[in-house]
């Protein structure tokens, strides 16, 4: 994969320029006597290394971002100022947020912006032209400014204004993050250091059915765990109880899986045991059964400790591990042990390790261990759709070199 034009590596000065940086600031808000403020500021401050380059280089920066999905109305609980009030004390700075993202008043404000500047534009989605990728609002976005710089790698996989359009008005490059999310996990489909394991949880074989075929020529061996695991179990004709699972096409698909990765030399890998609970709850009875025998009435909640601990062994011998999809329901504390033991191999692993983003990137930054890791990825479905092998419209807009 061609390496992205990224912000550190443009043949021009950035003194004296007026960039529009595209940023996902998506964050968790929460209610405080205070008033709103960021619950989990991760996006926020995996933005600032490209903000504060920018800065400290003479440029003058406008931050954009959406933020929840208001679909098109200004509504005032998915404001960007607290992202605003959290940047500016990640940056040591202040952040003004402009009353909207375009407009006369936006443009006056951004060409009048100083070097060394900083300023966040109002929520993109706010207006309906954003998602639909309008190109005269992409007109009136890239007004004012004179470079672009697209650091949303978790929004890249949208062909939006802010995301696609903007890139083709302006002079353009990524971001120093979103450069390194394609430089990781691209690298994972060209050149993994083997041998290569992917641990694949999540609730359904029909949403991780590209994947899986997308990783079986390049993997060793793919650890099989999360709710689709029954589905694979159902197809071979195991009982699985209550256990969530799909229907008839998508077992097809997992046997249809099972074959070809006998056929690739690829080890796809399925639990030998199982935590199964009487009902979905916290204080629900426990046991732990054979995968091959979930009795009635039980339903699959997590990977069992054998399980665990071959999926941790396989780990521990792999040169490269790529994880998306918790093992289990791991927001419920007693169904959260597999989930756990796949973050601690991880952690301890000599090898490349990366996690895909959404809930498995939620599991080890509950558990600590973000900065264990080789690589978390910013962007649940953008990575998955990278790692699907899908060209991503935010990215294949940005020059490479």
């Amino acid at each position: 994969m061609a390496r992205l034009l990224a912000v550190d590596a443009v043949d021009h000065p950035w003194q004296g320029a007026r960039v529009l940086v595209r940023a996902d600031l998506n964050a968790p808000l929460e209610d405080t006597p205070e008033g709103r403020r960021v619950s989990d500021d991760a996006r926020i401050a995996a933005s600032v290394p490209t903000i504060r380059l920018l800065l400290e280089q003479g440029a003058a920066v406008a931050v954009c971002s959406h933020l929840g999905r208001p679909k098109g109305e200004a509504r005032p609980e998915l404001s960007l100022g607290p992202c605003a009030a959290r940047l500016g004390e990640l940056l040591g700075q202040p952040v003004e947020l402009l009353p909207d993202c375009v407009g006369p008043e936006v443009q006056a404000r951004v060409e009048a912006l100083a070097p060394g500047q900083v300023v966040m534009l109002e929520n993109l989605r706010f207006h309906p032209q954003e998602e639909k990728n309008d190109p005269a609002f992409a007109d009136r976005l890239a007004a004012g400014f004179t470079h672009y710089v697209n650091d949303a790698f978790g929004a890249a996989h949208r062909a939006h204004a802010s995301t696609e359009a903007v890139a083709r008005r302006l002079p353009a490059c990524a971001g120093l993050l979103l450069a390194r999310e394609v430089e990781v996990l691209g690298g994972l489909l060209d050149a993994p250091r083997a041998p290569f394991v992917a641990v694949l949880g999540g609730a359904k074989v029909s949403d991780k059915l590209p994947l899986i075929q997308n990783l079986l020529d390049r993997c060793d061996r793919i650890l099989i765990g999360g709710a689709m695991c029954f589905t694979f179990l159902a197809g071979m004709g195991d009982p699985v109880g209550t256990s969530r699972h799909e229907g008839p096409e998508a077992q097809k698909m997992a046997r249809d899986l099972l074959e070809r990765a006998g056929r690739v030399n690829c080890m796809l890998q399925l639990p030998v045991d199982v935590l199964v609970a009487d009902r979905f709850d916290a204080d629900a009875d426990l046991q732990v059964v054979p995968s091959d025998a979930i009795p009635d009435g039980w339903m699959g909640v997590d990977i069992g400790p054998r399980t665990a601990a071959a999926y941790r062994e396989a780990i521990a011998m792999a040169g490269t591990t790529l994880w998306n999809g918790p093992m289990g329901a791991f927001e419920i504390p007693p169904f959260a042990a597999g989930t756990k033991a796949v973050a601690e191999a991880m952690a301890a692993s000599d090898g490349i390790t990366v996690v895909g983003g959404g809930d498995s990137g939620a599991a080890v930054a509950q558990l600590g261990l973000t900065d264990e890791m080789t690589w978390a990825s910013t962007g649940g479905g953008a990575a998955l759709e990278l790692l699907e092998g899908r060209t991503l419209p935010g990215v294949a807009v940005l020059p490479t070199r």
